[in-house]
């Protein structure tokens, strides 16, 4: 072997040390890397997802929790007097179902219309979801005016299953209820005696 050979000139292509059909380190490298790159965009697609997906979720969840659908409407009387000519005090419950989507708790009841007057006993109920329950409420109805053809709005306080207290109202219709049922026969002792009277 002669020192011409042994020399490498690096301004020449080597193109001894590539074969035909393979491929440089480099190249090999540059795909590697692309390959990682891509991966690591995927990777961060699927957990950005997951986490705007979550982030959703847990939004959705508030917004349940929060969330207040109820109806309300007379559900039986019981006894009582008056204090004045007309005026029936009476006790009664108020039917509530809670149509939403997560468990409340009612915290008070108020009505108030033309001749009627409405307040609960300070008990509190807990609705679940699709659940009926009953709220002690003090009535105070005039014959003449009480049971009119407009329905009475009740304002209840709710108290949702993220712990906030709303405000929220529902009408209620007094005419042909029980409340009104059972007081047409105290309500037309007073009109005879009006009768009577007058």
């Amino acid at each position: 072997m002669s020192a011409e050979h042994e020399a490498i000139d690096l301004d020449e292509d080597d193109q001894q040390s590539v074969e035909v059909g393979s491929v440089p380190d480099r190249l090999i490298s540059r795909r590697r890397m692309s390959v990682r790159l891509v991966a690591a965009f995927l990777l961060g697609v699927v957990l950005g997802g997951f986490g705007v997906s979550e982030l959703w979720g847990s939004r959705e969840e508030r917004e349940r929790n929060a969330s207040v659908a109820l109806v309300a409407f007379p559900a039986s009387i019981g006894s009582g007097g008056s204090d004045v000519p007309g005026v029936l005090q009476m006790d009664g419950q108020l039917a509530l179902i809670n149509a939403g989507p997560a468990p409340i708790t009612v915290r008070a009841a108020t009505g108030e219309g033309p001749g009627a007057l409405v307040r609960d006993t300070g008990k509190s109920q807990v609705l679940r979801p699709g659940g009926t329950g009953w709220i002690d409420v003090k009535l105070r109805l005039e014959c003449t005016t009480a049971f009119g053809s407009e329905p009475m709005s009740i304002r209840l306080s709710v108290e949702t299953a993220d712990r906030q207290i709303r405000e929220v109202s529902y009408p209620i219709a007094l005419v042909g209820s029980i409340w009104h049922v059972k007081t047409e026969q105290p309500c037309a002792h007073y009109r005879e005696m009006e009768k009577r009277g007058g």
